[in-house]
């Protein structure tokens, strides 16, 4: 559950972040509506996931917001990540899947 919740997450978070990223840049304001919307669901996402402590839930997510916002890049930005970005995005998910996964007591 907890990496489809990190998904939708970092999609709603991404997502929230360009709409204001595009009413910065000269959009209607009422565009900060549907970002305020996106933004307060990527929270409740993030709060929902499973991890028991805020501060590893949120570590680990990072991981999943780096190459989330690649693959934005690429997908809604037409630009293609270079080596560099997709080294530093596979990383990140080795990282982030270190902190979900590692056994504990």
């Amino acid at each position: 559950m907890t990496l489809p919740l990190y998904a939708l997450a970092a999609l709603a978070e991404i997502a929230g972040c360009f709409v204001v990223w595009y009413w910065w840049r000269g959009a209607s304001s009422l565009w900060l509506i549907p970002a305020a919307l996106t933004l307060a669901a990527f929270a409740l996402a993030l709060a929902i996931t499973p991890p028991a402590h805020a501060g590893r839930s949120f570590a680990a997510y990072g991981g999943v917001y780096i190459a989330a916002s690649l693959l934005w890049m690429w997908l809604v930005e037409r630009s293609r990540p270079d080596i560099w970005d997709i080294a530093g995005g596979a990383l990140a998910l080795a990282g982030a899947a270190l902190i979900l996964f590692a056994p504990r007591p």
